[in-house]
């Protein structure tokens, strides 16, 4: 059984892994960067997603001496040419503060104010890594692609799942179930595009 870190201190994403590598059929031991209280944070440096998972998979992977997955992920809208990106998660500028999802998603909505529903497409992104402590890197990348309501709607989720409508669903994301969003996420797909990886290389 391969053992595996995710960079994370997020419960709900190992969570969310665990259960995506056994309904593919693959055993493995994961654990949470909380189980190596040394290994340390990373800062987002890159200017890409991928760029970003895999700073944090290869730190925590040196670290830890074992093979890590990371993501990252963020909100790309069209008419802003593709941001807040790799911004997303520090949009309104305070990303450590209680209130920052709220604060986000008010300046976005704030911004795209005078837009239009036939315009106002865009998409999640997350970008999955797994590095192993020889150097070895992959990547895997996923999409969640809908429309933006013009008021957030429904209490699930986090971030701007309140006004993200997938295309084909009625629903903004924060309406979906826990299980219906990981079913269509862009964090389930990429990570379900890293179990054959996870296959190849750790067997």
């Amino acid at each position: 059984m391969p053992r595996l870190v995710l960079a994370t201190r997020n419960a709900h994403k190992v969570t969310e892994l665990r259960a995506i590598l056994a309904d593919a059929g693959l055993d493995a031991d994961l654990t949470g960067a909380d189980a190596f209280p040394d290994a340390p944070e990373v800062k987002e440096t890159g200017v890409t997603f991928a760029e970003n998972a895999l700073l944090k998979a290869h730190t925590l992977a040196r670290a830890t001496g074992l093979p890590a997955v990371a993501d990252d992920s963020g909100l790309c809208v069209d008419v802003l040419g593709g941001a807040p990106g790799i911004f997303s998660a520090r949009w309104a500028g305070n990303p450590g503060a209680p209130d920052a999802d709220r604060a986000n998603l008010a300046l976005l909505l704030a911004q795209l104010a005078d837009i239009g529903t036939p315009h106002r497409g865009a998409h999640f992104a997350c970008a999955a890594a797994l590095a192993l402590p020889d150097g070895t890197e992959r990547v895997v990348e996923g999409r969640l692609r809908g429309t933006l309501r013009h008021i957030p709607e429904g209490t699930g989720g986090f971030g701007y799942d309140p006004i993200l409508q997938p295309d084909g669903e009625t629903r903004t994301c924060a309406e979906l179930t826990p299980a219906e969003k990981n079913a269509l996420s862009h964090r389930g797909r990429a990570f379900r595009g890293l179990v054959p990886v996870v296959r190849e290389l750790l067997g």
